[in-house]
């Protein structure tokens, strides 16, 4: 069963339950008691010098700040530096031209993969980096796919008006083993190098002054580990911009419209109306 239905599903029932109990039922309930926990916030040492330096290569070659043009100029400039030993070591002419046209190629896939969110759907409104953008709050994003060296990974290259604020690495775990295809064994790795990490909204967090990394749970949908690097004096002001400019929320009771479009005792496909439950579920993101 896909997340969408399993979800859409859960608020079916919740919504039979809640249109089955009257004024009268509701009048006899007493009112629960609200008890208030505080939630202790999790302590950890920051990151010492040696670990900060590793979570520091994360960056790479990237500063915060830089443009567009600069990125694919950074991009660019490693391809070309790549290409230039293969090229070197073949006296072949025609396998240097061959491989010219990849060097150029990539160049060209990079800059296509630019995307601004603008409103209109993009192939990455579900994805994994789905929950890492918003639209129509001056963010837009290109796409690198780091495969050398035996790595198989996918970094995402956020900018905001213009100017790059976060990185998202993808990670595949097909060259994991069953056993170590999971979240927890992933956190250990991480922390293994980095330090502990706390824990955030299901995510590992470390934090120094000059960035934020955060290790991130894409298993269940995508089959992915993400590793998340941001420039923390951006947060504050993206998140304000994001709600600023939230869309307008969906009409809550479209599922309950749905069930009564449908005749008396016909059963409501959920599959069929998948539509109108995404929009309930999403808050029409």
């Amino acid at each position: 069963m896909s997340r969408l239905v399993h979800l859409g599903a859960t608020l079916a029932i919740g919504l039979g339950l809640s249109l089955a109990a009257g004024p009268a039922d509701a009048a006899k309930k007493k009112k629960p008691k609200v008890v208030k926990t505080v939630k202790k916030e999790e302590k950890v040492a920051p990151p010492n010098a040696e670990q900060k330096k590793a979570l520091a290569e994360l960056m790479g070659s990237f500063t915060f700040g830089m443009s567009k043009d600069e990125v694919i100029a950074q991009l660019t400039k490693q391809i070309n530096e790549r290409y230039a030993d293969q090229i070197k070591a073949t006296s072949d002419v025609y396998q240097q031209d061959k491989l010219r046209k990849e060097k150029n190629k990539e160049v060209t896939v990079i800059k296509q993969s630019f995307a601004e969110f603008n409103g209109k759907k993009t192939g990455w409104d579900v994805s994994v980096i789905d929950d890492e953008f918003a639209h129509n709050t001056g963010e837009a994003m290109l796409v690198y796919w780091e495969n050398q060296g035996g790595k198989n990974q996918r970094r995402f290259f956020f900018f905001h008006e213009g100017q790059l604020w976060k990185m998202f690495i993808a990670i595949d775990t097909k060259q994991l083993q069953d056993d170590q295809r999971n979240f927890g064994f992933f956190r250990g790795l991480m922390e293994g190098r980095y330090g502990k990490g706390a824990t955030a909204s299901g995510r590992v967090v470390w934090k120094v002054p000059e960035f934020e990394v955060q290790a991130v749970d894409k298993m269940a949908f995508y089959g992915a580990f993400g590793l998340l690097i941001q420039n923390p004096g951006k947060l504050r002001a993206i998140a304000e911009i994001r709600i600023a400019n939230a869309p307008a929320t969906t009409n809550k009771d479209a599922l309950i419209d749905v069930i009564k479009e449908k005749p008396d005792g016909e059963k409501v496909n959920l599959d069929e109306n998948k539509d109108a439950i995404d929009a309930i579920i999403s808050g029409g993101k």
